[in-house]
């Protein structure tokens, strides 16, 4: 009993020791960035509109007719006439159904 009150009369006055050495307005000002810290540049002037327009564009993209890369003739289709087609068609060169695993 009287060697838990030493143990703990020694950490108090160990830590009561260290605020005494080490004050929190000291370690304040040493942790004090040297340099305002800048706020983040506005890359985009209206986010929101940005982000609509983006979509709207994907959107297009999805549900339109279009050129890839015309010099090769590669062109794309609605995405739900072109599941339509695989689901109807399947993929070529896919491998069948029920074929030998490894």
């Amino acid at each position: 009993m009287v060697g838990g009150v030493v143990i703990g009369l020694a950490v108090g006055g160990l830590v009561m020791l260290a605020d005494v050495l080490f004050p929190q307005g000291s370690l304040d000002r040493l942790l004090r960035p040297p340099f305002p810290v800048m706020s983040r540049p506005a890359l985009q002037s209206d986010p929101a509109a940005d982000m609509s327009a983006f979509a709207a564009r994907d959107m297009a993209a999805l549900n339109g007719f279009g050129w890839t890369d015309p010099a090769r003739g590669i062109g794309h289709i609605p995405i739900g006439q072109a599941m339509e087609q695989v689901a109807r068609e399947g993929i070529p060169d896919w491998p069948a159904k029920g074929g030998t695993g490894p």
